[in-house]
């Protein structure tokens, strides 16, 4: 894989909503905000009633609203698990 790449899954109990490469996945958890870049660290966090940013390689934001989801980040693999907003 390219290390200036993400590969990014968001899945919801249903379905996939997206499985592709990104730039970045930005959101709020309750330290603040964050960005997720190719190289960081190890990471988990909980969000709540937060936006999640994807930004695709080509540039184009996918914007998502759950009333939770965890996001896990290992190795430029990045797991969106949610549970859509009712």
């Amino acid at each position: 894989m390219n290390n200036q790449i993400l590969q990014v899954k968001v899945m919801t109990p249903a379905k996939f909503l997206y499985y592709g490469q990104a730039l970045s996945v930005s959101s709020k958890n309750s330290e603040g905000n964050f960005d997720i870049l190719p190289e960081h660290a190890n990471f988990i966090t909980l969000i709540e009633n937060q936006s999640i940013k994807v930004q695709k390689t080509d540039k184009k934001v996918l914007i998502y609203n759950f009333h939770q989801a965890i996001i896990m980040n290992t190795n430029n693999e990045v797991s969106i698990y949610a549970e859509p907003t009712t």
